[in-house]
């Protein structure tokens, strides 16, 4: 990739089932690779709250709100992606369809998806909560009392923090060992390396997007990285001021989850002071979330890219060459993550 320094473009996108979304300039768009091989592109209708009321674009505000408002869109884009691009199970005769594939079809119809997608995600976030805050402190009890010997109560949101980390990490390369998945973040890859084609000033060619690196400041997989760090920094500091207040469950709970907001807008915060600035303290700022892209991104093939060319083009400017961004593109928010703010992802 060129050296030239790059410029912010308000531009940002998440990986779908065969797809990718887009947020630019000109609003939101979705492409999918279909079954036939053609590219479905669609404009989405996006309208952010923070473009609704100003003031809620004040720095350390709007942080969560975009958050919330990625998730919330992002799910939908990626249910309507595995929609548009999965088995089409009208095709089906009565014969190879079960009794149950019957009732469910007779009683639900074309709302199976919706209802499909809502069970899966409160089952995902059910297990998000398993995974990444109950497990860390069942480990750090275990290793607290029979290990420590109760010896680590100053440092436990350090050691909790620690552990959360590390299951990160692990979860994240399983999952990235599934095909399926692998597939997702080769769209991963394409979205970074489109945006940052358009950030260089390059038409949008394939040839171009391939040789483009698939590590971007503004990912969403950064903006967990740094919402990770930024809890075991604030944890710890809380425990310092109040070292009693670890020893009440329900009253630390509760106190993390006020937290929360604080730690996702400070979060939110770096990963733009990342995307938009080029030194030694946004290197070692972006370093956490670029080394975890390694994991969260794959090289795409370049039917894959031509699927990122076609779902960014038309939400930028310039679709046939450079992006030049205005003042009003770069305080658009792009999306972020798997589901994540701000991010080139």
């Amino acid at each position: 990739m060129s050296k030239e320094k790059i410029k912010y473009s308000g531009v940002g996108g998440e990986a779908l089932i065969e797809g990718i979304m887009m947020k630019g300039p000109k609003g939101a768009s979705m492409a999918c690779r279909m079954p036939d091989g053609s590219i479905d592109v669609t404009m989405k209708d996006f309208q952010s709250v923070l473009d609704k009321y100003k003031i809620l674009k004040t720095p350390f505000i709007r942080g969560p709100i975009a958050f919330v408002e990625q998730m919330i869109f992002g799910y939908k884009c990626m249910m309507e992606s595995a929609e548009k691009t999965g088995l089409d199970t009208s095709d089906l005769n009565e014969e190879e369809m079960s009794k149950f594939d019957k009732w469910l079809a007779n009683h639900f119809g074309p709302k199976m998806m919706a209802v499909i997608g809502g069970i899966a995600m409160v089952l995902g976030f059910a297990l998000a909560f398993v995974i990444f805050f109950w497990l860390p402190t069942f480990l750090t009890d275990l290793l607290n009392k029979y290990v420590a010997g109760g010896s680590l109560v100053r440092v436990r949101p350090l050691i909790e923090g620690v552990m959360r980390v590390i299951i990160f990490v692990i979860y994240m390369w399983s999952v990235s060992q599934m095909k399926d998945i692998k597939r997702v973040f080769q769209y991963h890859g394409a979205e970074h390396k489109s945006i940052f084609c358009i950030e260089h000033g390059l038409p949008l060619t394939v040839e171009n997007v391939r040789k483009q690196i698939r590590f971007h400041p503004r990912c969403g997989t950064s903006f967990i990285f740094i919402t990770i760090i930024l809890s075991i920094a604030v944890s710890s500091l809380v425990v310092v001021i109040a070292p009693g207040v670890r020893d009440i469950r329900p009253l630390w709970i509760a106190i993390k989850l006020l937290l929360l907001p604080l730690i996702m807008s400070l979060g939110y915060e770096c990963i733009r002071i990342a995307g938009r600035h080029d030194n030694v303290f946004t290197h070692i700022l972006s370093a956490p979330g670029l080394f975890m892209q390694r994991i969260t991104t794959k090289e795409p093939t370049d039917d894959i890219i031509e699927v990122a060319i076609a779902a960014i083009r038309v939400v930028i400017d310039d679709p046939d060459g450079k992006l030049i961004p205005t003042e009003e593109a770069a305080e658009q928010q792009p999306e972020a993550p798997e589901s994540k703010p701000d991010e080139a992802e």
